[in-house]
């Protein structure tokens, strides 16, 4: 078995990086990230890539300092589906950590879709715990450009910051 090495860098997203982003969901939530690009440009929100050599994001995340007070949320986190399980979501939620202690804060909260348990696997390896459940819905673009209402449940997870 052989193996491939990635250096990985990890910077905030750009307008620019967005074409690039394709493989994180469809032109809906690419319009999306690009309303909350204009958020981090205002120090509401961070939004985060990870790069691989050639500077093109394959994982990315958003931060936001308003959704509880004395918290960083993180959410809209996605890894380029071809590089999954290949220990970049955790170079990721690092690097989002990092930034919510730069703020002064020590807590990180997420939520994860219950139907999702390689996530939250993922999640509690890192030191999350659940402490509640709540239903999300938002709007999600089908491959023939319709709009669907996709509605789920969520495990909402804590992490203290060292």
């Amino acid at each position: 078995m052989s193996s491939v090495e990635l250096k990985l860098t990890v910077r905030d997203l750009t307008h620019a990086d967005l074409p690039a982003c394709g493989w994180a969901g469809s032109a809906l939530h690419l319009t999306n990230v690009e309303r909350q690009l204009e958020r981090a440009r205002r120090g509401e929100v961070d939004y985060l890539a990870v790069c691989a050599r050639a500077d093109v994001p394959i994982a990315k995340c958003g931060i936001d300092y308003w959704v509880t007070d004395g918290v960083g949320t993180l959410w809209q986190l996605a890894v380029h589906p071809a590089l999954q399980s290949c220990g970049i979501g955790t170079v990721l939620v690092s690097a989002a950590e990092g930034r919510i202690k730069k703020r002064g804060l020590r807590h990180a909260e997420l939520s994860v879709e219950e139907n999702n348990p390689r996530a939250r696997v993922l999640y509690e390896r890192l030191g999350y715990r659940a402490f509640d459940r709540r239903p999300d819905a938002w709007d999600e673009q089908t491959l023939d450009g319709t709009l669907r209402r996709h509605e789920t449940m969520c495990t909402v997870m804590r992490k203290e910051l060292p």
